[in-house]
């Protein structure tokens, strides 16, 4: 099975590529390709809010007022998608416990 990092994906995602074949073991051709479309809209993702940072949240329009930047649609849109290739390989994003009820400190 080829598990290799596509080369195309950030620093960031390709540690969180490894992580997660790691921690969660995915090794058939649907979980790889269902993980690099999540890892691609990660880096759109990271990508809209960089600029977004660099520019801020809104923009002005040709009639000079104030209105949301177009990339803070392309961030959700990229995080809905990141969240829902995750949701699809249906990882168990819980911490497990040592003992049954809720997690100390909450």
């Amino acid at each position: 099975m080829a598990t290799k990092v596509p080369k195309h994906l950030s620093k960031e995602a390709k540690a969180q590529w490894k992580r997660l074949l790691d921690e969660y073991g995915i090794e058939d051709e649907a979980g790889l390709l269902i993980l690099q479309t999540g890892l691609e809209a990660f880096d759109r993702m990271r990508q809209a809010q960089a600029v977004i940072a660099e520019e801020g949240l809104t923009v002005k329009d040709r009639f000079d007022q104030a209105k949301a930047h177009p990339l803070t649609t392309v961030e959700r849109d990229a995080r809905a998608a990141m969240l829902a290739a995750l949701k699809a390989l249906n990882l168990d994003l819980e911490p497990l416990q040592d003992r049954p009820g809720r997690p100390v400190g909450r």
